[in-house]
């Protein structure tokens, strides 16, 4: 049995720390405003119910595909969080994106770690040729 590619590595336990963010998130914040009722985990992270179901469903999607588009979530996954880093970064800490995902200086630095390691993962997890082998360098 081939060992975890670092793609499988990060979809699994990214996947897997995202529900528990999310879900420990609604015991402080299940506020759906536009952001409505902002309360900080460990004060740390800025949370409200919209950014804990973004959470759990980015998380519950990187463990159901673990086993067969680790690659593609860690490339897709990691993009948007550098996006949401870099969008987090030029509107301010204590602001929120689109009017409903809150963000301050912890989720910014939070969600640019995540989409680095996600593109490093998937870059360096090896792709798959035609016949679906993966690409052996």
């Amino acid at each position: 049995m081939d060992a975890p590619s670092p793609a499988r590595l990060y979809a699994t336990s990214v996947g897997a720390a995202l529900i528990a963010i999310g879900i420990v998130g609604f015991f402080y914040s299940a506020s759906f405003g536009s952001p409505g009722e902002v309360e900080e985990i460990f004060g740390l992270f800025a949370v409200n119910g919209w950014e804990n179901v973004l959470h759990i469903l980015s998380g519950a999607l990187g463990l159901l595909v673990a086993g067969h588009a680790a690659r593609q979530y860690s490339l897709w996954l990691g993009a948007l969080y550098l996006a949401l880093a870099l969008w987090g970064f030029a509107i301010g800490s204590g602001e929120s994106i689109l009017g409903s995902l809150p963000v301050n200086t912890g989720d910014n630095l939070l969600h640019l770690v995540l989409g680095a390691l996600g593109i490093g993962a998937a870059l360096s997890t090896p792709g798959l040729k035609d016949g679906g082998e993966p690409v052996r360098a």
